[in-house]
């Protein structure tokens, strides 16, 4: 019902005393409010305001005293059994005297609300259809109202009405508000403490944080996690104590399980709350809380730390103020100890993995001797991290099928290894891979060893011979530094992958072959490719299936299988008993850079091997860092190598002066600024031939 003011002096004060209600914060303001307005009138002398409860099926009151002090009713079943009984059973004006009332119900007239008074009206509050409440006006002077003075009543119940239902709508609003608030701070800090828990999988950075996390956000003093311990009957007891806010005692104790809070606690998988007094006989770590706190008294709380069913442990909270535990608390701690329990069954399985994972590891030592005679596919592939699997994946996908496979590596990552492992894992494993390092031979006698030749085909061919190819008929030809192979001999290889069939030198007969190649190299053949150094056909033949083989640099996590395998290997190899490497060798190999990868690792462990006294491996870390040092910053070269004869006449008479040594810290390629195997190609494209030279 809306009111307009108008020049009616009735009419305006019916709107003023209507916007005078609307403006009450509570009930028994308005209720005041409206007593001041009916004195004022001579209306009536005081007012109730009544509210009706239908799902409880009770009645409230709302007033002040005269002194202004409000005054509340709620939940009188005699309210409900007085005239706002009969006003439901009939919705109208309810008027009788004073005898009337007392007469009819005796017990609420004895109420102190209901002063001596001479005639009484309830006047019901309506809203949609259905009863709210009521207004109760009592007057003292014995003169009934007339028709006019009730229909004033009612219409001052009305406006009455409108300002109970402005009222309940506020008070219910904020109730929702403050309820969703809560509930939207109940889950940030649910959320903030799921977070924090479980990124922590080591079992004691779980129990700080969970201590500093409950600490902030409970200013709860003492929090210990119990945990079953692996000595059955035991429980381990993580407690923190924040007796210093800044630098809290952490403590870590191992107690017999039977007859402690948590036994109950575990086994009933409940909740338990109680207070401990000091003088009561206590188990040792209560009575540890008394001498921590002062001899006061605490309250004590353990919740079930449970996951899939399974009882983990306790968490455990103590606090001198109770005042902490109150329910909304309680049952926000309860979901953060179920939280924590998730933390827990992670840090539990984390630890286990890392203690099976640590014993696979020793277990490994004894195995790795044997490896190379075990039975298995990969055969001397000794790796576990995820770059290697992944490798190792690739390589079970296309072992079955007669694909070209280019493996790509830096030197000594064992990509001879990844070929054996494609070769023995396919149907051509019953017979011999053959294999050829083209960097290894010269120019000249390269394409004799891949296709082979007939007596008298060039100056020295006695006898005929059988090349690589038809020796690898029906199995596995492996090509390593296949980017090392002159380009003028390419298009011959070219020709055998694409149509399995080649002719020896000095002779016109093809031979057709059926073998499947793989190619090795540590040269970017894409940019061999863009340097005219490499067809570009060829390249697109072999990279139908290439297989990156990662650096060691990039497999830390192997090395400390390689250094147990290469060590033991060699030990039995060399007649020594060695059977255990210090961690912190393993941590400081982990670390290293390794550019040799592979093969530095196991010449760096063969050295410490043939160095070691006792059965304890010593690796000396400064001759290594000397070694890597020396080998890192090579010689500069005499002079800068020109084109056509005069290169050919520098790299000859430096190898001269080598002795026709090519690697090492005095060999030809570091005096020349080169690699060893840029060196051996510039000598077969030049037609140089070390071995004359003596």
């Amino acid at each position: 019902m809306s009111y307009t003011p108008t020049n009616d002096p009735i009419d305006q004060g019916l709107f003023d005393i209507t916007r005078t209600l609307l403006q009450q914060t509570d009930l028994c303001a308005l209720a005041q409010a409206l007593t001041q307005h009916v004195r004022q009138i001579n209306l009536a002398d005081s007012v109730h305001i009544l509210l009706w409860q239908s799902e409880s099926r009770r009645v409230y009151l709302y007033c002040t005293d005269d002194q202004g002090c409000d005054i509340r009713y709620e939940d009188e079943p005699m309210l409900a059994n007085g005239p706002f009984r009969r006003m439901l059973s009939r919705p109208d004006v309810l008027h009788c005297t004073a005898a009337t009332f007392q007469e009819t119900w005796p017990q609420l007239a004895a109420l102190d609300r209901y002063p001596s008074f001479a005639h009484y009206c309830l006047t019901p509050i309506a809203a949609d259809g259905r009863i709210l409440g009521g207004c109760e006006f009592l007057r003292t002077r014995d003169v009934p109202w007339t028709d006019t003075d009730f229909s004033r009543l009612q219409t001052l119940t009305q406006a009455a009405g409108l300002a109970v239902e402005q009222i309940q709508a506020r008070l219910h609003n904020s109730d929702n508000y403050d309820l969703l608030w809560r509930e939207r701070n109940d889950f940030r800090l649910l959320v903030a403490i799921t977070n924090a828990v479980l990124s922590k999988l080591d079992l004691d950075e779980l129990v700080m944080e969970v201590s500093r996390e409950i600490q902030r956000n409970f200013g709860i003093d003492s929090i210990s996690m119990v945990l079953r311990s692996d000595r059955k009957g035991k429980l381990i007891v993580y407690s923190t104590h924040y007796l210093d806010k800044d630098a809290p005692l952490h403590d870590q104790s191992e107690v017999d399980e039977k007859g402690t809070l948590s036994e109950k606690v575990m086994r009933n998988k409940q909740m338990l709350m109680l207070n401990l007094h000091h003088r009561d006989q206590h188990a040792p770590y209560e009575r540890m809380l008394f001498d921590m706190w002062g001899e006061q008294d605490q309250t004590l709380c353990l919740f079930p730390l449970m996951f899939r069913d399974r009882v983990l442990g306790t968490l455990k909270l103590a606090q001198c103020k109770a005042q902490v535990f109150t329910p909304t608390n309680l049952k926000l701690l309860n979901q953060i100890a179920e939280r924590v329990a998730i933390a827990v069954d992670n840090a539990l399985s984390y630890r286990e993995i890392s203690h099976l994972k640590e014993r696979l590891i020793d277990e490994n030592l004894a195995l790795t001797e044997q490896i190379n005679n075990v039975a298995t596919d990969f055969g001397e592939i000794i790796g576990r991290s995820s770059a290697m699997m992944t490798v190792m994946k690739q390589v079970e996908m296309v072992a079955q099928s007669n694909s070209t496979v280019l493996i790509l590596g830096e030197t000594g990552t064992g990509k001879e290894l990844i070929a054996r492992a494609i070769h023995n894992l396919s149907g051509r494993s019953d017979r011999r891979m053959v294999k050829m390092n083209c960097a290894a031979m010269p120019a000249g006698l390269l394409e004799s060893d891949l296709f082979g030749h007939e007596r008298g085909a060039f100056t020295g061919a006695s006898a005929q011979r059988i090349g690589r190819f038809e020796l690898a008929d029906k199995s596995t030809l492996f090509l390593d530094e296949v980017g090392d192979m002159p380009i003028e001999l390419q298009p011959k290889l070219l020709r055998v992958l694409q149509e399995q069939e080649f002719e020896r030198l000095g002779s016109n007969r093809i031979i057709h072959t059926d073998v499947r190649l793989i190619a090795a190299t540590n040269r970017d053949l894409t940019k061999m490719v863009a340097d005219r150094e490499f067809r570009s056909d060829l390249y697109y033949r072999l990279n139908v299936f290439p297989i990156y083989l990662p650096p060691l640099r990039e497999r830390p996590e192997d090395i400390p299988l390689l250094v147990k395998s290469f060590t033991f290997k060699i030990a039995h190899r060399l007649g020594r008993n060695i059977d255990s490497i210090p961690a912190d060798t393993l941590r400081q190999l982990s670390r290293m850079e390794w550019p040799g990868n592979v093969r530095e690792l196991e010449n760096v462990i063969e050295r410490a091997v043939l160095l070691t006294r006792g059965n304890v491996l010593q690796l000396s870390m400064p001759d290594i860092d000397f070694q890597r040092a020396s080998s890192a910053a090579p010689e500069a070269p005499v002079s800068d190598i020109r084109e056509g004869e005069e290169e050919y006449q520098h790299i000859l008479r430096v190898l001269k002066e080598t002795n026709g040594v090519i690697a090492g810290p005095r060999g030809a390629a570091q005096r020349l600024g080169l690699k060893r195997t840029t060196l051996l190609s510039r000598m077969k494209r030049l037609g140089i031939d070390k071995n004359v030279l003596s």
